[in-house]
């Protein structure tokens, strides 16, 4: 489906700037449903990069040139939605992102691939086509990641981090061909590329084993542009260390609460032995990954019907939620659930709710602990973060036309992860609220798991300013949440490897929260007004959708 065209001066300056994103992200444009863009991958040599970079600054004049009277009220959103993201880009110039990440090259090419086969936006024969064209470009990307992996820049954990997924890479290029029409994938030559890919993927192996023999940077973003992200990108009003501050806080009330809620299921006492209590509840848990699988289907479907029965957002017609075991790359450095959206340009609402199974050659008891992490107490939160009214309800009702910011092109490329990550969390706490979680034992575990988001704020903010090391942040996590130390490592590293990002949840369901409380209190509209006004003006950094709710600029952050 191609791009609509333009109706007013300021749309066809911002397909222009689509086009272009898009010509450098071609992944990004399957992913939107854009099927012109299937047979590539990123041009992602230091020249290329060098080269975006300065169109970058040329968007940033041009758009930043735009004056408030030339443009109506949504215009104005959009200029400066650009102007946030180039801004929040040009703050990690010189960190050189894709100098110290193997996954910016291994993670974009398997996502390349795996896309097209999820969602099958084209017939057999041209799908069988696009698949071998992005199999037969891995080993250039790849090539590309060894030239530019720096060892003075990149960290030796978190090149080693991405081993698994490249390993899995290997195979899952091998396995590629059995998942398209046999005849087209002959004729298309899908198992012969996928084979160079699988070959590309254990040369690049091999050399991120050598490489992090010698390479010695650092994961610490620093206090500055983790600042920068903070109010250039999301548009807040605080820094890493007043944020931090925020998640304390919110951590401190969650823990009364988790103790106050575990006294009074114990009978009786202080409650100091809710992280006892919390590993009792998830020994209740599906025998086998097929088993969970079927609880989070059973889930799935509850969550859908009670969001309908309470009317608290509007379903829109066509819409799906398949929840389906998570693909086979992802599970080594993936332990937790994820989504995957509809594409927009598509006209399908089919998003896809991807099930933690186990990495292959995981050991009985490596199963029995993802397991664990799932289980009946818990999967009910993770249900509607992921699902209904959260992650899958939010992009369905984007894809769906309805939504008032569906229709603007850049809302559909650029977005916030605050936004994103903030309304899942903040569909936890309202489904709490309405009385969807039927168990006290269900209650605590959402509970649990908003104490975790905050711990992440403390943790990560604490990373990046370079106060906390890692060994630090695994005990941290390990004994001030439900996780296991394994578990812990594994989400330490995480935040190492993606700066910012950890923080995101609770920040943004707390600014969520605060526009909801200002929305009804100013008589604007139903609790379902609020939800689909504000999910449906996009993935708008938290300033923008205020600005898109109530029709004129209010700092963000000032209460919740």
């Amino acid at each position: 489906m191609p791009l609509p065209p333009p109706a007013r001066p300021f749309d066809a300056l911002a397909l222009e700037l689509a086009a272009d994103q898009l010509e450098a992200s071609p992944t990004l444009g399957s992913a939107l449903g854009l099927t012109e863009h299937d047979e590539r991958l990123p041009d992602l040599s230091a020249a290329a990069v060098a080269a975006r970079e300065a169109r970058e600054d040329a968007w940033l004049e041009r758009f930043g040139a735009l004056a408030d009277g030339d443009l109506d009220d949504d215009e104005r959103i959009d200029r400066d939605l650009v102007l946030m993201v180039l801004r929040g880009r040009r703050a990690l110039r010189d960190w050189a992102p894709w100098r110290r990440s193997a996954d910016t090259y291994a993670g974009t090419a398997l996502s390349g691939v795996h896309g097209l086969l999820l969602h099958r936006l084209r017939e057999p024969g041209p799908l069988a086509r696009a698949v071998a064209a992005r199999l037969d470009a891995t080993p250039a990307l790849l090539a590309q990641g060894e030239a530019n992996l720096d060892p003075d820049l990149a960290d030796p954990v978190l090149l080693r981090r991405s081993l698994g997924q490249v390993a899995a890479g290997a195979a899952y290029a091998r396995s590629v061909a059995g998942q398209l029409d046999p005849d087209e994938a002959r004729r298309a030559g899908v198992e012969e590329a996928g084979e160079r890919a699988a070959a590309a993927y254990e040369r690049f192996g091999a050399h991120l084993e050598e490489l992090a023999g010698r390479a010695r940077g650092s994961w610490a973003l620093g206090e500055e542009r983790y600042d920068a992200l903070l109010r250039d990108a999301e548009g807040l009003p605080y820094g890493a260390r007043a944020m931090r501050e925020r998640g304390r806080e919110a951590y401190d009330a969650l823990l009364d609460d988790l103790r106050s809620r575990t006294a009074a299921l114990r009978g009786g006492g202080d409650g100091a032995d809710w992280r006892a209590l919390l590993e009792e509840l998830n020994a209740d848990h599906a025998a086998s990954p097929e088993e969970l699988l079927a609880e989070y289907r059973e889930a799935t479907a509850r969550a859908r019907a009670f969001c309908a029965e309470r009317d608290l957002v509007t379903l829109p017609d066509g819409e799906e939620c398949r929840v389906v075991p998570s693909a086979p790359f992802t599970r080594g450095m993936l332990a937790v659930a994820h989504y995957i959206q509809p594409p927009p340009f598509a006209g399908r609402g089919t998003g896809h709710f991807f099930v933690p199974y186990p990495p292959e050659g995981a050991t009985p008891e490596q199963v029995q602990q993802r397991l664990a992490t799932n289980s009946r107490s818990t999967l009910w939160s993770i249900t509607v973060h992921e699902a209904y009214p959260g992650h899958h309800w939010h992009f369905a009702w984007i894809a769906s036309g309805r939504a008032p910011g569906g229709a603007r092109v850049l809302r559909t490329l650029f977005g916030s992860t605050y936004v994103v990550e903030g309304w899942g969390l903040y569909s936890e706490d309202l489904m709490r609220e309405q009385g969807f979680f039927t168990t006290p034992q269900q209650e605590l575990a959402q509970r649990d798991m908003r104490l975790f988001r905050a711990a992440r704020i403390v943790v990560d903010t604490s990373l990046h300013l370079g106060e906390m090391s890692v060994e630090e942040a695994v005990e941290h996590m390990a004994t001030r949440t439900s996780l296991s130390r394994e578990t812990a490592r594994a989400e330490v590293l995480r935040y190492c490897a993606w700066p910012t990002q950890a923080a995101s949840y609770l920040t943004g369901a707390l600014e969520i929260a605060r526009l909801r409380e200002r929305w009804l209190a100013e008589g604007r509209g139903t609790l379902r007004a609020f939800h689909d006004r504000a999910a449906g003006s996009g993935r708008l950094p938290v300033s923008l959708m205020e600005r898109s709710l109530f029709g004129r600029a209010e700092p963000a952050g000032t209460g919740g």
